[in-house]
């Protein structure tokens, strides 16, 4: 089995899909972060595409990076300067060749993530 990741954006303010949110993939090593690729979350709130598909897969350390506040802004959420949630890092490892999905359930004021499936 390949290993591969995904992601899917809830907006549980709205109660729907983030459609439109970017979304950069990271690899960490040591101090070192280097960008692999950048996507926008579709209308269901997920990719077109896998982050991260089995012929790039590497264990090790990630980071995905969720450009909230722009998608919160595009959406109509009232404005605040600076907005509480811009930009949420998260940083994961992955040990083994399988699929790793990693949600993000996203409000103005709060979110969070998990290991799904």
């Amino acid at each position: 089995m390949s290993g591969y990741l995904t992601t899917h954006v809830l907006d549980t303010a709205r109660g729907c899909p983030a459609e439109g949110l970017m979304i950069e993939l990271f690899a960490i090593e040591g101090e070192t972060r280097t960008h692999l690729k950048t996507l926008v979350t579709n209308d269901d709130g997920r990719t077109d595409e896998q982050i991260l598909p089995a012929e790039k897969f590497s264990t090790g350390t990630y980071e995905l990076v969720f450009h909230a506040g722009a998608y919160l802004d595009a959406s109509g959420t009232p404005p605040e300067d600076p907005r509480f949630l811009d930009v949420i890092p998260i940083r994961f490892g992955m040990s083994e060749a399988s699929h790793y999905h990693v949600p993000l359930l996203l409000s103005p004021f709060g979110y969070a993530t998990y290991r799904g499936s």
